[in-house]
């Protein structure tokens, strides 16, 4: 989209960008490939970030953030990270979706423990939510947390699907409180090295390889009360109030990702030769490119605005629902087609469109899939 559209950033989001643009270029890009093979990205990168005033922007100044509760600010960050199709770096989920939880639940106490190690990288964070017999259906949580006599809790369950699961420092773990209760959920903050919590083997995944996803277990892990994040009944209602935040960020990343394809596929058309002529100059390259571009701009627009709800705090879980079903349906399309253009070399490792469309696949899934974006959007016409 031309920039004369995007007319919600101002200059200190220009620059921001910029300076995330050039790390990025020097401590990611050049290693990225090195990552997917190897599964997992070093944890000093993770410290780079945090020098360079990447992670959690809008942390408070006394936790060493730079206090700017501005979600555009995140929604930069996901777009570049979507833009060069970077998958194992998750600092959006780190600074976007779990971070968060800790300012919003978290005590005093927890907020001095635990936020200035994610504004520096020094902790990596991860959320626990998905079971090998409960994905989108939380209620379906069989993990339990237990009381003990001293004020805490006893863990006991197990988790999959979860991204940064090797290297995180702290795991927010979804528990049952209340056996009788499907809904009685608390959050309960897990700390690497607590007796009894283990991990898995890191899952081997269509895409997203250079992200450490990794199956975590919970063998009766004492969790004293000061790691409980909020009322240990309500941790339930918590997950839904920050599920909008989720998908709003799922739709800046698979935004970013559109641009990504999109430019990769444009570059190689324009290149490839086939009967004597770039393969752009057939009518019907040049017709699904013009309607990609279309497409992909009405969605940004989309996205942008509600970005802007967001930033003024009128966001609704249906809107955030509709820009993820629309961003990631969309991204798939552009990774297809992108895939469709590039011929026998669309399904070539080496190929950028490749590992786009690898790495695409599972935003349609994770964060609430379609289906259920749809069934929100859905409930919220009266249906």
């Amino acid at each position: 989209m031309s920039d004369l559209l995007r007319t919600h950033f101002e200059t200190e989001h220009a620059l921001f960008r910029k300076g995330l643009v050039d790390w990025l270029a020097r401590e990611v890009e050049p290693h990225s490939a090195t990552w997917e093979r190897e599964g997992i990205v070093p944890k000093s990168v993770w410290r780079s970030a945090g020098a360079a005033g990447l992670l959690c922007t809008w942390a408070d100044e006394a936790h060493g953030g730079a206090a700017q509760r501005d979600y555009r600010y995140d929604q930069i960050v996901a777009e570049e990270l979507g833009r060069i199709n970077e998958s194992g770096l998750a600092l959006s989920l780190h600074s976007s979706i779990i971070a968060p939880y800790l300012d919003r639940y978290g005590t005093a106490e927890q907020k001095a423990r635990w936020l200035p190690k994610a504004v520096s990288g020094e902790a990596v964070l991860a959320i626990a939510m998905t079971e090998p017999g409960a994905g989108s259906d939380l209620a379906g949580t069989r993990t339990r947390a237990v009381p003990t006599s001293d004020g805490g809790w006893r863990l006991s369950g197990s988790k999959t699907f979860i991204s940064n699961g090797i290297n995180a420092d702290l795991v927010i773990v979804a528990a049952k409180t209340d056996a009788e209760s499907p809904r009685r959920i608390g959050l309960f903050a897990v700390e690497s090295g607590m007796a009894g919590f283990e991990r898995g083997r890191k899952l081997d995944k269509l895409g997203n390889r250079g992200q450490d996803t990794a199956e975590l277990f919970f063998n009766e892990v004492h969790v004293p009360a000061a790691n409980v994040l909020g009322d240990p009944a309500k941790g339930f209602h918590a997950l839904m109030a920050m599920l909008g935040d989720e998908r709003l960020t799922e739709a800046c990343i698979s935004t970013g990702m559109m641009h990504g394809a999109f430019d990769a596929t444009l570059a190689y058309v324009k290149q490839r030769q086939a009967f004597g002529q770039p393969i752009g100059a057939f009518q019907n390259t040049r017709f699904k490119l013009a309607e990609l571009r279309t497409e992909i701009d009405c969605a940004q627009a989309f996205v942008d605005a509600c970005v802007m709800a967001h930033v003024r705090g009128v966001l609704t879980p249906e809107l955030a629902a509709e820009a993820k079903l629309k961003s990631t349906e969309l991204l798939g399309r552009v990774c297809d087609e992108g895939v469709q253009l590039h011929g026998g070399y669309g399904v070539m490792m080496e190929t950028p469109i490749t590992r786009f469309y690898a790495n695409a696949r599972v935003h349609r899934i994770w964060a609430g899939s379609s289906e259920i974006m749809k069934e929100i959007v859905g409930r919220s016409l009266g249906l």
